[in-house]
């Protein structure tokens, strides 16, 4: 009878063993219908399905290259301008353009290569991959946030800016916000990290994550949004009243000046509305699903979400450029001029190839009048002697 049971005990064993070497290789989707405590390698993060995988490629093809081609274009022209170089709020826009180009590179290759072409790395390759794209987004949102405090300081301190936003304060405040940022996007690579794939407390997001890491992470990511928010609001909240000012001095006949400057306040609580209303639909869907993963465990359903949501982040970098650089006066300005001297340079490319052609055509006609030298003249009285 002992015999008996240690033969069941060994087969119910392999089979066991078995039903998990199953599990591991089946895909996404035959993982979704199983009890998850059994997986145990990528693939229960590879949870997209076939026509999820095509609409997500699609959004990645085609807001990268554009967040790509629009950031090079907005850091192309403040660094050949003299002009911008010299003012921290161009400085602190190219830190955006910069962080934004990062982010149309590494999050679009990495996204891809993961949920699109399912590449099961080493822990340290994925970890490094994740940093990059961590330390793209994280220099993007700390660089709205130096943008929005230097548009306070601009509103509030405007005496008393000049000497409280130096360009060498501006340099310091780019370069400790970018040592910060490569420090903490790369922690996880450093050893902050689950040593396991799925049990506590290891995120249901990022595999090696560790959830006190993505905790930490996600409330820095909410600070600094809490931050914009702030000092966006106190700048709306001072347009408005001087906009009550200015109507309530002006309520008999306003003039020109008054009607002009009433616009513009106008024109600033738009466009400020408009950038929180951006920074709200683009990420607090994915820090509420970061902050749920910390304290629930996720279904596959909610990791998709989370999947199509993170997207909304590459849209945030593609949308930047439209909101902080092409709307400025001044950049516009140097941009148009970048692009009429780029005509130029090619049209004198272009007039130096002909003029090149031209010569060598004539040096080939000279060649041919030097090879036959005889005149016409000659060339009668050789045909005369012939005769």
């Amino acid at each position: 009878t002992l015999t008996a049971l240690r033969k069941m005990e060994n087969h119910t064993e392999l089979g066991q063993e078995a039903t998990t070497a199953l599990y591991v290789n089946e895909s996404s989707s035959n993982l979704s219908k199983t009890d998850r405590s059994l997986c145990n390698s990528l693939q229960c993060y590879m949870v997209l399905t076939g026509p999820e995988q095509k609409a997500i490629g699609s959004i990645c093809f085609l807001a990268g290259p554009v967040t790509f081609l629009e950031n090079l274009l907005v850091l192309l022209t403040i660094t050949t301008s003299a002009t911008l170089r010299r003012r921290p709020s161009y400085l602190f826009i190219s830190s955006l353009a910069l962080a934004d180009i990062f982010a149309s590179c590494f999050f679009t290759i990495s996204f891809l290569d993961f949920h699109l072409y399912g590449q099961s790395d080493d822990p340290n390759v994925y970890l490094f991959k994740l940093g990059g794209v961590t330390m793209a987004f994280t220099g993007s949102v700390g660089s709205l946030l130096l943008t929005a405090l230097d548009r306070y300081l601009c509103i509030y301190q405007a005496s008393n800016y000049k000497l409280l936003l130096t360009r060498t304060r501006a340099k310091m405040a780019i370069v400790l916000l970018w040592c910060l940022t490569i420090i903490m996007s790369f922690l996880p690579l450093m050893g902050w990290r689950c040593k396991s794939w799925l049990h506590p407390p290891c995120s249901r997001l990022f595999p090696y994550v560790d959830h006190h890491y993505l905790a930490c992470w996600t409330s820095l990511q909410l600070l600094a949004l809490l931050l914009i928010t702030v000092a966006y609001a106190l700048i709306l909240w001072k347009a408005n009243r001087h906009e009550a000012a200015m109507a309530g001095q002006n309520s008999g006949r306003p003039s020109v000046k008054g009607q002009a400057r009433m616009r513009m306040d106008i024109q600033l609580a738009r466009t400020f509305s408009l950038i929180l209303l951006i920074l709200a639909v683009c990420w607090l869907p994915v820090l509420t699903f970061m902050l749920v993963d910390v304290t629930v465990t996720l279904t596959n359903k909610e990791q998709r979400m989370f999947a199509f949501c993170s997207t909304l982040c590459l849209v945030n970098s593609c949308v930047n450029p439209l909101l902080y650089a092409l709307r400025c006066r001044e950049l516009k300005g140097e941009l148009l001029a970048l692009l009429e001297s780029c005509k130029a340079c090619r049209k004198c490319t272009l007039g130096r190839t002909l003029r090149q052609r031209h010569e060598n055509d004539l040096g080939k006609n000279q060649e041919t009048c030097d090879s036959n030298p005889d005149t016409i003249s000659e060339s009668v009285d050789k045909l005369q002697n012939s005769i």
